[in-house]
C-alpha cells in the first residue's frame, strides 16, 4: 500500500512541474502567434478555389 502512496506523490509532483512549465512557457510568449493570422486572408481564397476544383473534378467523373 505505501508504493501506492510513493506512485501518487511522485505523479503529483510531474504534473506540478509540467504544468509550472507551460505557465511559464505561455508567459514568455511561446504560444504566440502574430505571423499566420496576417497571412491566413491571403491565402484563404486560394484554399476555397481549390476545394471548389476538386469538388467540380469529382462531379465530372461521377
Amino acid at each position: 500500500m505505501s508504493v501506492i502512496y510513493m506512485l501518487l506523490g511522485i505523479s503529483i509532483v510531474v504534473a506540478i512541474v509540467f504544468f509550472v512549465a507551460f505557465i511559464v512557457a505561455v508567459k514568455k510568449g511561446q504560444y504566440d502567434d502574430d505571423y499566420t493570422p496576417s497571412v491566413r486572408m491571403l491565402f484563404e481564397d486560394e484554399l476555397v478555389k481549390d476545394q471548389s476544383k476538386t469538388t467540380i473534378k469529382n462531379e465530372k467523373t461521377n
